[in-house]
């Protein structure tokens, strides 16, 4: 039966360094609960404190209502992925699979039934006599994650499980660990530092940095809508501008980017005419015109990639600017010293406040 976990104002302190200051979320029964962020922000840290290898200082941590504190490691309902496997190499896959259930003492029907349908599930069975040294880094993940699953656990906990797999087999693991996560329905908290493979898999996403959480949301809105700049900044790629609020009216407000370009975004909070802003454009979201319409750019860098084409350019900020253009719908492929005009597709573009650097667009959460 999945539970919702409930992060409450936890502290964790490593002798004299917090690592975790004052964190809560709220993970709902059944989701795939990404943390993500840089090497160091404390992702790790509370996936151990959800498990119980780290104790908490401060705060509580919850499985719907019942509090886990001071619940020993072995007495709670969870099951683990490590990115190294962890499978004893010494036993072969049902073997390997059985063993928690075996500790368990249960009948050896139920055994038998349960290891079957696990191997099934996660598309191991014909590996079932095989040793770990036998099997592929994919493989032996599965192996990984039958063993997690199969005692039935409320949680399930993943650190860094494809980490040490190729490009190639992450995908294809991620794709399966998705596949079988939403089968199964249990409450999975996945921690990682690959951007691509949280917005694959997740249905909310947890930006962490320093300790803290910069914002929870699904993916889509984590990407197109980021609360503040770090999460702009470290989802993806932005292209930063600074600008000026040359009128509002309503919840639309006319600003002028640095390059002199025009931008009117809805959906603003009141702001004060001649108010500095920073202006986020992704590579994507810039579009082709003409110098009617658009910034002067010189185009520096060209890299054809098949689907797409990657340009750096110069606008005269002083800092190099990203495009990125769709093949099929690119009228013409620009060259290296090439003058181009760009504009803005003002629905996707973010602004943020220049001191707190966090969104000045209505209606973008920090916690959803």
């Amino acid at each position: 039966m999945a539970v919702s976990i409930h992060i409450d104002h936890v502290k964790k302190v490593y002798e004299k360094n917090t690592v975790i200051q004052d964190l809560s979320a709220d993970i709902k029964s059944g989701e795939l609960f990404t943390l993500l962020g840089p090497s160091g922000c404390g992702k790790t840290t509370l996936l151990r404190m959800i498990a119980g290898f780290n104790s908490i200082e401060h705060g509580t941590i919850a499985f719907d209502d019942q509090v886990i504190n001071n619940i020993p490691v072995y007495k709670r309902n969870f099951g683990m992925v490590f990115q190294n496997y962890a499978i004893f190499p010494n036993m072969t896959v049902y073997r390997n699979i059985e063993y928690g259930l075996k500790n368990k003492k249960l009948p050896k029907d139920e055994i038998r039934k349960r290891v079957e349908d696990i191997m099934e599930t996660v598309q191991i069975k014909q590996y079932q006599d095989r040793y770990p040294d036998k099997l592929s880094g994919g493989q032996q993940q599965r192996v990984a994650l039958a063993r997690a699953i199969v005692v039935r656990p409320q949680v399930l906990l993943m650190d860094e499980p494809l980490s040490n797999l190729d490009a190639k087999l992450r995908i294809e693991m991620r794709e399966a660990i998705r596949e079988i996560q939403k089968k199964i329905g249990i409450t999975t908290v996945y921690v990682t530092h690959d951007q691509e493979e949280a917005l694959a898999i997740s249905d909310r996403i947890a930006v962490m940095n320093k300790g803290d959480i910069q914002q929870i949301d699904i993916p889509e809105r984590i990407y197109s809508r980021p609360y503040n700049t770090f999460v702009a900044d470290f989802i993806g790629h932005s292209n930063r501008f600074t600008g000026k609020v040359e009128e509002q009216h309503g919840g639309t407000a006319v600003v002028k980017m640095q390059t002199g370009y025009v931008l009117t975004v809805d959906h603003v909070k009141p702001l004060a005419a001649g108010q500095e802003v920073l202006v986020y454009v992704r590579p994507e979201e810039f579009v082709f015109t003409d110098k009617d319409h658009g910034m002067k750019a010189t185009v520096t860098v060209k890299r054809f990639l098949g689907k797409y084409i990657h340009y750096v350019v110069d606008c005269g900020t002083g800092a190099n600017i990203e495009v990125t253009a769709d093949t099929s719908n690119a009228e013409r492929i620009h060259e290296p010293g090439e003058t181009i005009y760009l504009g803005v597709n003002a629905r996707r573009a973010n602004l943020f406040d220049t001191e707190k650097e966090v969104t000045l667009l209505e209606g973008v959460e920090r916690y959803v």
